[in-house]
């Protein structure tokens, strides 16, 4: 039994830098994250004030001149996917493959937020974990800086997991609002172009 826990205690204690490693990655991701998150808000931000009015009061008849609103250098993926659609008009095969395409990009948005919910916490536990085994090992043996060093791995790998997972937390909730509003703007833009489409195309059934 001795020998078993002794080579548990080699594996967890190997474990030790992996996790550290692991943690200052998933540190980086999501500082990356907060950044791009930022330059995501104020895209959409600056779209919304110009589109917004425009999108309530959107109708068949109106449609040709909310196209001409759309900026063509814009990245708000909202706007990019109003493009296509309006691209797509004569085609509503197309036009519901480009919100199947919405709906895998906004699930593929929200990988890394999901992964940092996720980890961040597993990892700074485990982080928390391992180093209070030779912390216990120091404090048997009287060595009090031994075990000082490894409590304060112990707290700051906690730090770091938990940054991590609220980062990820914060913008997987705020990302998945925004993809709700993208989807319900999408969505009427497509059913009023298929209505529009309908209509275009009863005359010539008529006409027949």
């Amino acid at each position: 039994m001795t020998y078993i826990s002794d080579v548990l205690y080699w594996i967890s204690t190997g474990l030790l830098v992996p996790v550290v490693l692991v943690l200052i990655f998933l540190f980086v991701r999501a500082l990356v994250l907060l950044g791009a998150f930022f330059g995501r808000y104020q895209a959409m931000r600056r779209d919304e004030a110009l589109l917004r009015r425009p999108l309530e009061n959107l109708t068949p008849e109106n449609l040709d001149d909310f196209e001409k609103l759309l900026p063509s250098n814009s990245t708000d993926p909202t706007v990019g996917y109003m493009q296509r659609l309006f691209e797509a008009r004569r085609s509503p095969a197309r036009i519901e493959h480009i919100l199947s395409d919405v709906e895998i990009a906004s699930d593929k948005e929200l990988s890394l937020s999901v992964t940092l919910a996720k980890m961040g916490p597993t990892v700074g536990l485990m982080g928390t974990l391992i180093p209070m085994g030779p912390a216990l090992v120091g404090l048997a043996a009287g060595d009090i800086a031994s075990m000082a060093y490894n409590m304060q791995v112990a707290f700051a790998t906690t730090v770091v997991g938990l940054f991590a997972s609220a980062i990820g937390f914060l913008t997987k909730q705020t990302t998945q609002r925004w993809q709700m509003r993208r989807m319900s703007d999408l969505e009427l833009v497509a059913s009023l172009l298929i209505e529009n489409n309908k209509k275009d195309t009863q005359p010539c059934d008529a006409a027949e």
